[in-house]
């Protein structure tokens, strides 16, 4: 049985977990900090580092004394080594190494994007390979065939803004706050999403996606209408169907194209709840099988990371300490 504890620090939630045998969580601790970030409306950088140094170890510890397993009885030691904030990244990551070279565990370097992948391998069901993945979060958009462990071709990339990203940016315009994600997603819920014909990038001949676009247009509708404002459930829920429609839409034309029936969703987005009754709805459409996992695993989390360093030590896949974070790191 293999013991690995997963440290992810790569944006502004500090998180550890204890994962055995690359399926089942032990123990998933999250210290969020967006009372920090709220009232900015947006992630500082800075701010974000300095909390990671600040909950790193108290995280862990809590990690480790939940799953009732100690440094030495770890099998290895897997953190996220990019993408995502250099500032943050380096806390997890001196950490992780430090801990490491202490008590002699091996170290385990993850992608991000990998770990979200294969956050859907922490499911009692999980999809077999070829499998396609969505991964949709405030940092990422894309479109991943996955054909195995370490066998990945990216379809398609946002070519400007992540979904989450516009997300929030879109909640700032409007005065929600921040997270901005599940404060549309409430206000949807009562709006209409017809009200308002928002664009939608579709960008023919690829899978990539755009929605900056679609960003600028809500700024525009916002001001063309400041003498008889859009009731703002109405705004939200239009925004939000614009956002799902692209990426189901891209979603469905690969999943026929690859003739591959496996699709997971991951990522932040991917606890919307319009997106996962559409993309249900789109599997069934299609005759494919969709993999999601719970919320607590969309958003930013160790348990994935955890999950992702088993299949790297099983493959004898292990980092040196010379192991550097990375702000840009393709899958």
């Amino acid at each position: 049985m293999t013991y690995i504890l997963g440290i992810d620090s790569s944006c502004d939630d500090t998180s550890a977990s204890v994962v055995a045998d690359g399926s089942r969580i032990l123990s998933n601790v999250v210290s969020s900090q967006a009372e920090i970030h709220g009232k900015y409306g947006g992630i500082v950088p800075e701010l974000a580092s300095r909390r990671h140094i600040e909950m790193i170890w108290p995280v862990v510890d809590e990690a480790l004394k939940a799953a009732s397993v100690w440094l030495e009885g770890l099998s290895g030691i897997a953190v996220c080594h990019g993408p995502g904030l250099i500032g943050s990244l380096l806390v997890g990551c001196s950490f992780a190494k430090a801990v490491a070279y202490a008590k002699g565990v091996p170290l385990i370097g993850v992608n991000h994007l990998e770990g979200h992948i294969f956050s859907v391998f922490l499911l009692d069901r999980r999809p077999s390979f070829p499998f396609l993945s969505l991964i949709v979060s405030g940092g990422h958009t894309s479109l991943v065939r996955v054909d195995g462990f370490g066998s990945y071709r990216e379809l398609g990339r946002t070519r400007d803004d992540a979904a989450g990203e516009a997300y929030d940016k879109v909640a700032k315009l409007l005065g929600l706050g921040y997270p901005g994600g599940p404060l549309i997603d409430d206000l949807a819920g009562r709006g209409d999403p017809e009200a308002i014909p928002f664009p939608r990038a579709l960008i023919p001949g690829t899978y990539d996606f755009s929605f900056s676009g679609l960003k600028t247009a809500v700024r525009n509708h916002v001001e063309r209408s400041s003498g008889e404002p859009s009731r703002l459930e109405d705004v939200c829920a239009s925004f939000q169907a614009a956002v799902v429609d692209v990426l189901v839409k891209k979603t469905e034309a690969a999943v026929k194209e690859e003739g591959i029936r496996s699709v997971a969703l991951s990522g932040g987005v991917a606890a919307n709840r319009r997106l996962r009754a559409a993309m249900n709805e789109m599997a069934g459409r299609v005759g494919a099988e969709l993999y999601i996992p719970p919320v607590a695993l969309c958003t930013d989390n160790a348990a994935m990371i955890a999950a992702a360093g088993h299949l790297h030590l099983m493959n004898g896949d292990v980092a040196g300490l010379d192991l550097n974070p990375k702000a840009y790191l393709p899958i």
